[in-house]
């Protein structure tokens, strides 16, 4: 792997197949390839950062191909071929007790707890954009459908967000400090096939300048 993804390491999750994650090119851009194939896995890095730095996330990805039976709004069907992961801190002492269980239960499989909070960009096959979702597993994550559909298949998309606002929209508070960001494409659930590049993803600062631990590739 490059230089620009030495911060970055493989999350495998108990029990599944891991998504294939590669440093490729896709249109004359740099990008890392993910390829899942009845799969799924992160690739992730840690961060420290205030959310008062952030101003905004802007990021590029190109959306190759998925099951059109996929959805995140549904359990069964929870698979999509690009998403970007942003992990918060939190007092976990304030969480409910089937929370906290949950946590304790991920510290015994995987050996570290998950983030107090997971904010989750998804590409949806079926999900109108705007579309806010908690998971089914656990309502420490939530997921913001930012594309739908086959449109812009092909391509490189650049979405651009404010992370703090989205998060305010869908936890209904504040955000803590921002502890990770990951990649992930899947197709567990499903049994199903789904490719995706992921290009820069720039957390910008008031001056629009990337912060650390920004991906510039």
């Amino acid at each position: 792997m490059p230089a620009p993804l030495a911060a970055w390491s493989s999350r495998d999750l108990p029990g599944k197949r891991s998504t294939q994650y590669s440093y490729a090119r896709r249109g004359e851009r740099p990008c890392v390839l993910a390829q899942a194939s009845r799969s799924v896995s992160l690739w992730r890095r840690s961060l420290q950062l205030a959310p008062e730095r952030i101003e905004a996330l802007q990021f590029d990805w190109w959306i190759s191909g998925h099951d059109a039976g996929a959805s995140v709004t549904r359990a069964d069907t929870d698979d999509a071929p690009a998403r970007l992961l942003l992990g918060f801190d939190g007092d976990e002492a304030s969480l409910s007790a089937r929370n906290r269980m949950q946590f304790e239960l991920a510290r015994a499989l995987t050996g570290e707890a998950p983030p107090y909070a997971t904010l989750m960009y998804v590409w949806d096959a079926q999900a109108a954009p705007g579309t806010v979702v908690v998971s089914s597993r656990s309502d420490r994550i939530r997921k913001i459908v930012v594309g739908s559909g086959s449109g812009g298949h092909g391509q490189w998309q650049r979405l651009r967000r404010d992370v703090v606002a989205d998060y305010r929209l869908a936890f209904g508070e504040a955000p803590g400090r921002l502890i990770s960001m990951a990649l992930m494409t899947d197709g567990d659930n499903t049994g199903s096939r789904a490719e995706a590049c992921y290009g820069d993803i720039l957390l910008l600062d008031a001056s629009q300048q990337p912060l650390d631990g920004s991906l510039q590739l």
